[in-house]
């Protein structure tokens, strides 16, 4: 009896201990993240002359939204929001059907060469997406969508980590179902649009939303394809936010607020979403 009781102080205790530590460690974690975006918010709201006299103040005696009238005045970035919408929602689309078709492929059927293309899908995991910028680029230039949205909708098309939710996903749903649509007669099409695809709604909204984040904040490849300053997207915009005299920081950060808005609400919104899609591409039969 003995034995039992201090075996449950124990398991208690150590219990305890690592959900101290765990909050203690989504504290420092929460910080990092919380701190330079607050920063950002005072930093937007300060003149420009005391930002110049002292960059790393955090207080100022004049707060004010000039600095977001001047954005909006002065930049056609309400322009630069609609471009990163269409492109986001764009890129969402061609992502969801390409990579959801390959997974469901890689999951479902069996065909020579099945293993080696898995293979080519992780190790695109391996590989940084700079390296890849110049083959890209001439791609691109060669079929002449320069300057247009389908040059930054068509290369994020190509997702790694996608395919490999969908695959697990699908992976994960009963062979039953499969195998009776097939008995019915269903091609592979039916069995993956009105079968799979209905099933794998907290994958859709997974890939969805992270897709959806990774295009809004896309930088290098908008800055390389979108030359015109009418179909720049948010952060492209962002780098010519500068006045006679240099950068205007105030502007600047006022500017990277409102492009951080439209992210904010999605994980708002779909922030439930997000972990249900995570947790439920490991499900196994």
């Amino acid at each position: 009896m003995t034995t039992a009781s201090s075996n449950a102080l124990d398991y208690n205790g150590r219990s305890r201990a690592f959900k101290t530590f765990s909050l203690l460690t989504l504290l420092v974690f929460a910080l990092i993240w919380v701190v330079p975006l607050l920063f950002a918010v005072t930093t937007s709201l300060k003149p420009e002359g005391e930002i110049a006299a002292n960059p790393t103040s955090w207080w100022s005696s004049h707060f004010s939204f000039d600095a977001y009238s001047k954005v909006i005045d002065n930049t056609p970035i309400m322009t630069w929001y609609l471009n990163s919408l269409i492109i986001a929602a764009l890129t969402v689309v061609i992502t969801l059907l390409v990579t959801s078709m390959l997974g469901f492929a890689l999951s479902q059927t069996r065909f020579s060469g099945r293993g080696a293309v898995f293979g080519l899908v992780l190790a695109g995991l391996l590989l940084p997406g700079q390296i890849l910028v110049l083959p890209l680029y001439q791609m691109i230039q060669g079929m002449h969508l320069l300057n247009t949205y389908w040059a930054m909708a068509i290369p994020a098309a190509a997702a790694p980590i996608a395919v490999f939710i969908f695959e697990s996903f699908f992976s994960g749903l009963p062979r039953d179902l499969v195998e009776a649509a097939r008995m019915d007669g269903a091609s592979w099409w039916t069995i993956y649009w009105r079968v799979c695809v209905p099933l794998c709604r907290p994958a859709i909204s997974a890939v969805a939303i992270f897709t959806f984040v990774t295009s809004w904040n896309n930088f290098l490849w908008p800055l390389l394809v979108m030359s015109n300053v009418n179909q720049m997207t948010i952060p492209v915009g962002m780098a010519t936010v500068q006045g006679g005299f240099g950068i205007m920081y105030a502007q600047l950060m006022a500017t990277a607020v409102l492009g951080a808005l439209p992210l904010f609400v999605v994980f708002m919104l779909f922030q439930r979403r997000i972990v249900e899609g995570v947790a439920n591409t490991g499900i196994k039969q």
